[in-house]
Order: structure tokens, then sequence, then C-alpha cells
């Protein structure tokens, strides 16, 4: 028992050590973006104080509670530490829900402000970026947040069920995993969407409403149609989501407009559909699927 305990408190200690490093390298890299961007834009009113409210979002609340955990570490509080740190867990998940806008915006100012644009460059050639650019960084919470629920996990596992930060370390464990869910749920449906749009884009015309609520995409690939008449085998690409199975085929090469598109050729309602395995084996050559509708 006391060389288990021993062991546990060795890992314990790493995980800790490794916490802390990392905690204070996250921090550099976030005070890089507050000072020299956020701070300074703010005095010099380069960007009206809504768009810079878009572009970094709550990154110096992100900011100030990672600084708060950092000196609860470096003092050896891990428990107090962490629990008050999971009440600013939120933070992340609203920093996450506003990115994709938040580089929407960036990318409209670099666009058409023109003094934005030569600050922007300006402050990224400073050897403090190490060639790194501020698209680069804006990610950063999200991917901290990942490392969060490992290190978390880690310190759970090698603190015994009896010591008085278990409960606490169980509690903040439970609290990263939450937010982390709803990070990973934000980024999945935004994923979806731009799949979504892509194969909308694909498509000859408008008539196949690909972007619908709620349909979720899930794989694309060709297939061979086998006619009811002995005729030969037919090439489609088709495109399978959440409720419906789209059959299409490539647009004549010479096509003036339409050269690189794809034309609809059947949307299948999945709630309708039933599929049956003919022969073969249907993840390798030469397997045989039937589909059929009422």
């Amino acid at each position: 028992v006391e060389e288990q305990r021993a062991r546990w408190e060795r890992k314990r200690s790493r995980t800790a050590k490794e916490l802390l490093e990392t905690e204070h390298k996250y921090l550099e890299q976030l005070d890089l973006v507050i000072t020299f961007f956020v701070t300074i834009l703010k005095a010099k009113g380069t960007l009206k104080p809504a768009v810079l409210e878009t572009i970094f979002g709550p990154l110096e609340s992100i900011y100030l509670a990672s600084h708060a955990l950092s000196l609860h570490l470096e003092r050896g509080n891990l428990g107090p530490g962490l629990e008050k740190f999971c009440q600013n867990l939120e933070l992340y998940g609203h920093y996450a829900e506003n990115l994709e806008q938040a580089n929407k915006t960036l990318t409209e100012q670099l666009g058409k402000n023109k003094a934005f644009r030569r600050f922007k460059k300006l402050q990224e050639t400073r050897p403090q970026f190490q060639g790194k650019k501020l698209e680069d960084l804006l990610p950063l919470p999200l991917q901290r947040l990942h490392q969060y629920k490992h290190f978390l996990r880690d310190l759970l596992e090698n603190t015994s069920p009896d010591s008085a930060e278990y409960q606490k370390l169980a509690k903040a464990v439970k609290s990263v995993s939450e937010v982390s869910q709803w990070v990973q749920d934000i980024i999945r449906k935004r994923e979806n969407s731009l799949q979504l749009l892509r194969v909308q884009k694909l498509l000859k015309g408008q008539k196949t409403q690909v972007l619908t609520p709620g349909r979720w995409y899930i794989r694309e690939g060709w297939l061979f149609v086998v006619p009811s008449k002995g005729e030969e085998l037919k090439r489609r690409m088709f495109f399978l989501f959440s409720d419906i199975f789209i059959e299409t085929k490539p647009c004549h090469p010479l096509h003036l407009m339409n050269s690189n598109k794809l034309a609809c050729q059947a949307v299948y309602p999945l709630h309708q559909c039933v599929v049956d395995k003919v022969f073969g084996h249907t993840q390798g050559q030469g397997g045989l699927l039937s589909v059929s509708l009422p």
C-alpha cells in the first residue's frame, strides 16, 4: 500500500509540474494577443469596439482565469485552484461559439481596413511572435481545454480516493469533460455545415436542397448502378446523409457553366428505403446492394 501511494504521489507530482509548466507557456501566448493586439487596438481605436469584441471574444477573461489558476498551482493549492477555475469554464464554450464569426470578421477587416492590415503585419513581425500569426493564436483556448481534460484525468487517477482533494478533482474532471463535449459539438456542427455547403455547391442548379436543418453528412463515393435491362454498368457519385441518399452523375466536361459539377439523378429518402445485400462483401470489390422504395 505504501509503495502504491508513493508511485501515485510521484506520478501526481510529475503531472502537476507539467500542468504548471504548460500553463505558463499558454499564458505567455495569450499575453501576446492581449498586449500586442487587444490593448493597443483599444487605445488606438483602429477597430470599432463591437468589431474588436467579435474578433477576440472573452479572451481577456480567459487569460485572467488562467492567471489565477497558475498562482494557485505555484503555491501547491491544486484542489482550490481547480475549483475556482471551473467556475469560469463556460468562457471556453462561449469562445468556441464565437470563433467562426471571429475568423470571418477578421478576414473582412483585413480586406477593407488598411490601417488594421498594416498594424497586424507589423505586430506579427515582432520577435516574441516567432513567426506565428494572429490566426494561429486565436484557437489556443480550445486546444488548451483539450489538454486540461487529459491533465485532470491523470491527476485524478493518481490521487488516493481517501484524500481531501479527490472529490474536488473528480468534480473538476466532470466540469472540464462537459465543456469539452459542448465545444466538440460546436466544432462537429460547424464541420457538418461546411460539408453540406460543399455538396450543395457541387450540384448543378438549386433544385436539390442539401442545406436542411438537422441533416448530417456521412460519406460519399463512386458506385456502379446495375441497369434493369442488360445495359452497361453506370458509374455514379453518391452522397449519403442522415436522412437522404443522393445519386449524381458528372456534367459534360465541355459544358460552359457546369463542367466541374454533378447533375442530380435521384434522391432516395432513407426512412422509406429498404436496403438488402444481394451478394458479395460490401466492404470489398464486387458487392451488390439493392435499394428499394414503396
